[in-house]
């Protein structure tokens, strides 16, 4: 596993442009729930962390993770954001529906990032079981939610 010998809430904020001035968007998916709200608190601590104002934090929330694009779309074309991050969490079921939303959702970002100059931050879990999804949203692997608003933060700065 590529998490398996890293903490993903693990950051040096020397190297980490200060945030103050840069407005988020964060678009979170309500499917699995209990993961991305792990991911979000997770994300919203580290851009406080690092400097960011929370009244230039918006959150939006779509029903799962294929809605994401959709709802970063309008994050980007709707409101006046430096970055955005994807929130959500797909978990391996009997059916082939993982395999479609997985990369529907990965496509649909990576268009986002190619179309508009605002960076979306891809912070979706595609775990095949609930533990992993845990492990990664809080849990022993840290939170790919606190990974991904360092990211947000790097790449929004690359723009000013």
């Amino acid at each position: 596993m590529a998490t398996a010998n890293k903490n993903l809430s693990v950051y040096d904020k020397a190297t980490i442009p200060n945030a103050k001035d840069l407005r988020f968007g964060i678009v979170v998916s309500e499917w699995n729930a209990e993961i991305t709200e792990g991911l979000f608190t997770g994300a919203l601590e580290a851009l406080l962390d690092c400097g960011a104002q929370s009244e230039n934090i918006t959150r939006w929330n779509v029903p799962g993770s294929f809605e994401l694009t959709f709802g970063c779309k309008k994050m980007i074309t709707d409101t006046e954001v430096d970055a955005v991050i994807a929130i959500g969490s797909v978990i391996q079921g009997e059916t082939k529906h993982f395999d479609f939303v997985c990369s529907a959702t990965a496509q649909g970002i990576k268009d986002l990032n190619v179309v508009y100059d605002i960076p979306v931050i891809f912070c979706v879990l595609t775990d095949n079981t609930l533990l992993q999804a845990q492990e990664r949203s809080g849990g022993k692997h840290g939170n790919k939610g606190t990974e991904a608003a360092i990211a947000a933060i790097k790449m929004a700065s690359l723009g000013k």
